[in-house]
């Protein structure tokens, strides 16, 4: 790929102009999304009759909608691969988010119609616009400064800004936007934010000349063949015969449970062959071992995920059905507690940092593997507050507010100790030709952590809100226990990768910078 290396870049607040550009497309993207993911469960179980103020819902059970939940918001995510390699070897990073953004203008423009069939296509199309955006607006922004730019790491705290911005903007907003005008508006708003994010970069193109395209003249020793790769497979019989297995498991689960759930084993399969024979030809033993932790490491944010993103689902319908909502004589809109997570993420960034940097220049453990272990356990302590809550509907019939303000407090205590520690993970163990496609990875098994939150909503309606949540904190935390005990052979297994670091790790300077950008 080719980036402003030779050429001068016009700055603003001594970064890239282009660095704005992307700032604001990806807020204005952000929006559509979280206004979305708020909306999606609340309008699939509201009544179809048009008996309520906010107009016909689709009138699904809360299982049904939640099952359609967790496909959404996976596919959402999964599609970050293919996104990722359409980019890298058809049309590069810029006409990929191009391409993405004009997607994600006609699906939200499609959900605005009432018909069943606009509700699909729109989901649809929605799915197909974030996989071309999501996984490649990140990487221009990289493409941006030269190749140790000390600015770099700042220009992403910047562009993270515009991620949080655009999250807390959507859930205050689209709330209130449901109330007044009903369902179809709050769909019609994040179309209409999104086609400003496709306005803004289309306008700021020229501000992203340089980034974002592919050389194709390029010999780039990095570069890698996937059909090579997958050509190689059928020369390697412990990785054929593991994925001929994994096949035929994916096709009885195709009978079993429907063609959707075949669909996705066999897409699990593909990836499950290709991260095989990427491991079998690595060149070394370090690489080999670096490669396993950071596969392992997905299996937390799997869990993770899987757990956090029961905001968007069951959640947001107990917030809806269960939980007072009233202050000062006021109720207050369901989809607005989704502004809690952004808003503390605002708010405690910068002091999550600071107290991993603390500890860090004592010498205390500050590992990311560290990190994301207890990010789990914090995560999963914030359902203890949705056990009280469950307690207190059995008792009284209803359950206040604060239980879950203070589950959110949690939950976004944990994200910060694991998702930008996580990315930071990647780029630090992955090789260097396969980072692009571990990235990818890394999304599709957040996408994967949402279909399993899609799952376990689901069974609340058998086992009730209490159990489910007590289920929950209570698995949780036993995975974030058992990868702190395993810490010390994980990170023999990982050569070093951290210990050469700065006094304060990326991650951590990013928390400091963040912190810099609000004051100013």
């Amino acid at each position: 790929m080719t980036h402003s290396t030779t050429v001068k870049q016009k700055e603003l607040f001594g970064h890239p102009v282009g660095l704005y550009i992307l700032f604001l497309t990806e807020m204005w993207e952000r929006f559509s999304y979280y206004g979305m993911r708020a909306l999606l469960v609340l309008y699939m179980t509201t009544s179809a009759l048009g008996n309520d103020p906010r107009g016909a819902g689709l009138g699904w059970t809360d299982q049904e909608a939640l099952a359609l939940y967790g496909w959404y918001t996976m596919l959402v995510y999964v599609m970050s691969i293919p996104g990722g390699m359409i980019a890298d070897k058809l049309l590069g990073q810029k006409k990929a988010v191009l391409i993405g953004a004009i997607v994600l203008c006609l699906g939200h423009g499609v959900l605005v119609l009432t018909d069943t069939w606009a509700f699909y296509t729109g989901l649809g199309l929605v799915i197909l616009g974030v996989g071309m955006l999501k996984p490649n607006i990140s990487t221009m922004v990289g493409g941006l400064y030269r190749e140790g730019d000390i600015r770099r790491d700042k220009g992403f705290s910047i562009f993270y800004i515009g991620i949080n911005l655009g999250s807390l903007l959507a859930t205050l907003i689209i709330g209130l936007v449901v109330a007044e005008w009903g369902w179809h508006a709050g769909f019609g708003l994040a179309g209409v934010v999104m086609v400003l994010g496709l306005i803004n970069y289309i306008a700021g193109l020229k501000y992203l000349s340089h980034v974002g395209d592919i050389d194709r003249h390029s010999n780039d020793e990095n570069e890698i063949s996937y059909g090579e790769l997958f050509g190689k497979l059928f020369t390697s019989k412990k990785q054929l015969f593991i994925s001929f297995v994994l096949f035929v498991v994916s096709l009885f689960g195709w009978y079993k449970l429907g063609w959707a759930y075949g669909l996705l084993f066999v897409f699990l399969t593909v990836i499950t062959a290709l991260l095989m024979m990427i491991y079998k030809e690595l060149e070394s033993q370090v690489f080999k071992d670096r490669f396993l932790v950071l596969l392992l490491s997905f299996i937390m944010v799997i869990i993770f995920w899987g757990a956090f993103e029961q905001a968007g689902g069951l959640m947001n319908l107990y917030t809806e059905s269960n939980t007072r909502r009233v202050l000062f004589g006021w109720e207050i809109p369901t989809v607005m507690f989704q502004s809690l997570n952004a808003g503390f993420i605002t708010i405690f960034a910068t002091i999550v940092a600071g107290i991993w940097a603390k500890r860090q220049l004592k010498g205390k453990e500050a590992s990311s593997l560290f990190k994301m272990a207890l990010g789990i356990i914090i995560m999963g302590f914030g359902f203890l507050f949705m056990v009280f809550a469950a307690m207190e509907f059995q008792q009284s019939g209803s359950s206040s507010m604060i239980w879950l303000v203070l589950a959110y407090f949690f939950h976004t205590i944990g994200e910060l100790c694991l998702s930008p520690v996580a990315l930071s993970f990647i780029t630090k163990l992955a090789p260097i030709k396969y980072a692009s496609l571990m990235m990818g990875v890394y999304f599709a098994a957040t996408g994967l952590g949402s279909k399993v939150a899609g799952i376990v909503g689901e069974s609340a309606s058998e086992f009730g809100e209490y159990a489910v949540f007590l289920g929950i904190l209570v698995f949780t935390v036993i995975i974030g226990t058992i990868f702190i005990f395993l810490l010390k052979p994980l990170k023999r297994l990982t050569h070093g990768a951290e210990d050469n670091e700065r006094e304060i790790n990326d991650d951590l300077t990013e928390g400091f910078e963040l912190a810099d950008e609000k004051i100013n």
